[in-house]
C-alpha cells in the first residue's frame, strides 16, 4: 500500500514591506511521504518571498515536470519556476529554458553549501535566475504541524516568523539574482 501525503493547512499573514505586499492566504499543503517538514516550511518561506494572488504550489516531489511553486500567466507560459533543495544544473537549465524566472531556495547548512560551491560557477552563467540560500531552517521544522498560523514579515531582506508560541529570524543570502542587460 503506497503512502499518502500528509496535508498541512496553514492561515498564513504577509507584511512584506520589500515589496509592499500585505495579504492573508489560506493554504493546504501537500507533504509528500518522503519529504520532511523543514522542506515544507521552506516551500513556505517560498511562498511568501514570492507571494502573489497567481503563485501557486506544484507537485513537485511527486512530479519531475513540475516545480515546488510557479506562476503561469493568462495564456499559460510561466512566468516564475520556484525549486526548493539541490536540484541538478540540468533541472536549472531546463527551468530557465521554460521560465521567465527561476528561483532556487537552498536550504540544509553545509549541504547546501557545499552544493553551492559544486554548481556555481556553471549556474552564475544562466541570467534569468536567482539563487537564495536559508542557513538556519531547523527551527522552521520545530513549528510544523497541520493546523498553522503563521506570520511572515519581511523588510531588509530579513524575515520574522511569528507562530503560535513564539517568533524567531530568517536571514536568507542571496548567492545569485537575475542578469540584466
Amino acid at each position: 500500500m503506497a503512502l499518502k501525503s500528509t496535508i498541512y493547512k496553514i492561515d498564513l499573514n504577509i507584511a512584506d514591506m520589500d515589496r509592499q505586499y500585505y495579504a492573508q492566504h489560506s493554504l493546504t499543503l501537500a507533504k509528500h511521504p518522503s519529504e520532511t517538514d523543514e522542506r515544507v516550511m521552506v516551500r513556505l518561506i517560498g511562498f511568501a518571498l514570492y507571494a502573489t494572488e497567481t503563485l501557486i504550489f506544484g507537485k513537485g516531489l511527486s512530479d519531475d515536470e513540475e516545480p515546488d511553486l510557479w506562476q503561469k500567466d493568462l495564456t499559460g507560459a510561466i512566468e516564475l519556476w520556484m525549486d526548493v533543495g539541490l536540484p541538478t544544473e540540468k533541472d536549472i537549465r531546463k527551468a530557465a529554458g521554460r521560465a521567465k524566472q527561476v528561483i532556487v531556495v537552498l536550504y540544509g547548512g553545509r549541504i547546501a553549501d557545499m552544493w553551492w560551491t559544486q554548481n556555481s560557477k556553471a549556474v552564475l552563467k544562466i541570467n534569468n535566475l536567482t539563487v537564495i540560500n536559508l542557513p538556519e531552517t531547523q527551527e522552521l521544522a520545530g513549528i510544523a504541524n497541520r493546523g498553522m498560523q503563521i506570520s511572515l514579515t519581511i523588510q531588509d531582506r530579513q524575515i520574522l516568523v511569528s507562530h503560535d508560541s513564539g517568533s524567531f529570524d530568517i536571514t536568507p543570502i542571496i548567492l545569485k539574482e537575475p542578469s540584466t542587460y
